[in-house]
């Protein structure tokens, strides 16, 4: 796993929530805030090994649950600053594959359970003088993967959406960005990897879709989505960041 550099005051002072820090991506960001001098609120279904400050069971898609998260890390930390949308759900198949239900599910959590937290973050952002939102969306919204429709129309929405937030809130004083993973290595990739005919098979042709040859590290992620949270990157908002080995724009001949 590569490590990134950090700037140990980089986030000093600072309250950050992530969302799904309790594993994978999530729980690199937390852990990159952290080392940068954040104070971290972890919310996951099951934060309790959460590398954070402090850890809340949170379920995206009830409001009720979201709005007492932000409400108890404002009240233990006095603050809110940055909010890492990262929560998410995966789905395989095409359109014929997942029930209307199975639609539904997904797309409030992926789509909507970023909206809630956002949402009830927004009165305690304004109030910060480095207000960041960073969403995670991921290369299945830029690019089309076979047997991942409603995955990448969750996706989509959720690239569309950070634009329209940052369009929003921009005179606000708060930033919101996008990180944009390509197939990483995470638990989710190795259940899939675990439940294939050939799993090295399996590996093997993901790592050959990523111009890089390889998955991508949570750490790397974790490296992109500290950069759009920095204070130091007040002039950027509404972009969002590829860290997927060079597979949305690259055209690499066949070795």
């Amino acid at each position: 796993m590569s490590q990134q550099p950090t700037d140990p005051g980089e986030f000093d002072g600072l309250v950050a929530v992530v969302t799904g820090g309790a594993s994978g991506i999530g729980a690199a960001i937390a852990t990159r805030l952290r080392r940068g001098g954040a104070r971290v609120a972890v919310f996951d279904l099951r934060p309790e090994a959460s590398d954070a400050d402090l850890a809340v069971a949170v379920d995206v898609a009830d409001d009720a649950s979201v709005r007492a998260g932000v409400e108890r890390v404002v009240a233990e930390f006095g603050r809110l600053d940055i909010v890492v949308n990262n929560a998410g759900i995966g789905a395989q198949g095409t359109i014929e594959a997942n029930a209307d239900d199975e639609w539904h599910r997904v797309l409030d959590i992926n789509v909507l359970g970023m909206m809630r937290v956002a949402r009830a973050a927004l009165p305690h952002l304004r109030r910060s003088p480095a207000a960041a939102i960073v969403n995670t969306s991921s290369i299945a919204a830029t690019a089309g993967l076979p047997e991942r429709a409603l995955y990448s129309a969750s996706k989509g929405a959720v690239s569309a959406l950070t634009r329209a937030m940052a369009a929003d809130h921009l005179r606000e004083g708060i930033r919101v960005n996008a990180v944009n993973p390509g197939t990483a290595d995470t638990p989710w990739i190795g259940r899939l990897l675990a439940q294939a005919p050939d799993p090295a098979a399996e590996r093997a042709a993901l790592e050959a879709r990523q111009p890089h040859g390889r998955l991508v590290a949570a750490d790397e992620v974790a490296g992109a989505v500290a950069y759009l949270a920095s204070p130091a990157s007040g002039s950027t908002t509404g972009i969002e960041v590829a860290v997927d080995g060079g597979m949305q724009e690259l055209r690499l001949r066949p070795a």
